[in-house]
């Protein structure tokens, strides 16, 4: 049992350079400039007619097989213009008119986030970016994701204009743009953009009676959790280097979620996210078994796993109201995520995880 659970010993976080407070928040990663401009662009042009010309694969419709069409490769591969491909019959969404898009503002960094109101929708873009067009299942539980290393071959074309205005017209140019180009692709950081796509649906599709919340604010704050966790993600990617789909990083990131939203962390809210609201059952649809993908394991182990999940929310539900209210805002609660983020799950479950936080803080 022991072996099926020992992914929960994993750290994948890097602490080589922690950054102190004073220095946050971090510069802006550079795609951020061009999400900019798209944002004043899409003011003038709308966003139905602006952003498949800077997305690409907004071109291609989701379809099975999409992902290894010839063209459709060529133009997510290679940056081919779509114009004359007859597969490119774009994408379609069901409300584009209420699609928002806009920067979000993290400790490390802003970050672009496409806000969508149809879930329909959100599945699509979900599709879209993060399955290469491929017409896979959304788990219903899922309500944001963030896509990282994507191509954006608005900034190559970007690049490459500017390089030939730099270059003039020297001899061979096509040759010296591709060793220009190959130089390039090197420097991830001039090509390559990182965003968020949100729903507004209930979090975790945790209902409002179940936390017994009013409807109207439990969706409001079902955003601000989404969009806070979303950011963590990119913080500990920034941070540390990684950002996992597991249960370290996932509470990591509700941690922050809920506190943004409630003011303070809930053991409760927690559980109910992972369908464990009525531990020791697990209540099907909770995303618990989101992460679990890779890992087989017998009953006794899922209810071990279920006991670990309960002990490390309700061991930092009470280290955290032990230390509050500091540790829930500014520094302390940048702090709280660099501790959590030394811990293992198994750690953060132990009867001595106040001593093992405090030591690692």
């Amino acid at each position: 049992m022991q072996e099926q659970l020992s992914f929960l010993r994993e750290n994948q976080f890097d602490h080589t350079h922690v950054i102190p407070w004073q220095e946050l928040p971090l510069t802006d990663e550079p795609f951020v400039r061009d999400w900019e401009e798209y944002i004043q662009d899409i003011t003038r042009m709308g966003l139905p007619a602006l952003l498949p010309q800077k997305l690409v694969q907004l071109n291609f419709p989701v379809k099975e097989g999409m992902s290894k069409n010839v063209n459709y490769q060529l133009a997510t591969r290679r940056g081919v213009d779509t114009l004359l491909m007859p597969e490119a019959t774009g994408v379609e969404l069901e409300e584009p008119g209420n699609i928002e898009i806009y920067l979000y503002q993290t400790i490390a960094g802003r970050i672009p986030v496409i806000q969508v109101t149809n879930r329909n929708d959100f599945e699509t873009l979900v599709r879209v970016f993060f399955h290469k067009n491929e017409p896979v299942p959304i788990p219903s539980s899922m309500g944001a994701c963030m896509i990282t290393g994507y191509n954006n071959w608005d900034r190559v074309k970007k690049y490459k204009e500017k390089w030939h205005s730099d270059n003039g017209f020297k001899e061979n140019m096509d040759l010296l743009w591709q060793l220009e180009f190959e130089k390039m692709k090197s420097q991830t950081e001039l090509y390559q953009d990182k965003f968020l796509i949100l729903s507004d649906k209930e979090y975790s599709n945790v209902s409002a009676e179940m936390l017994g919340i009013p409807g109207d604010e439990w969706r409001r704050l079902s955003l601000v959790i989404r969009r806070e966790h979303e950011g963590t993600h990119y913080c500990t990617l920034r941070f540390f280097g990684s950002a996992r789909n597991n249960l370290l990083d996932e509470l990591i990131a509700d941690y922050m979620g809920i506190v943004a939203a409630a003011g303070r962390f809930t053991a409760r809210w927690f559980l109910c996210f992972m369908g464990l609201e009525g531990y020791p059952a697990f209540r099907s649809g909770g995303r618990l078994v989101n992460y679990l993908k890779n890992n087989e394991l017998s009953g006794e182990a899922f209810e071990a796993l279920k006991s670990y999940v309960k002990n490390a929310a309700r061991n930092l539900e009470a280290f955290s109201e032990k230390y509050a209210p500091e540790i829930y805002q500014g520094e302390g609660k940048y702090k709280m995520l660099l501790a959590i983020s030394k811990m293992n799950f198994i750690e953060l479950a132990s009867e001595n995880m106040e001593k093992l936080l405090l030591e690692k803080g």
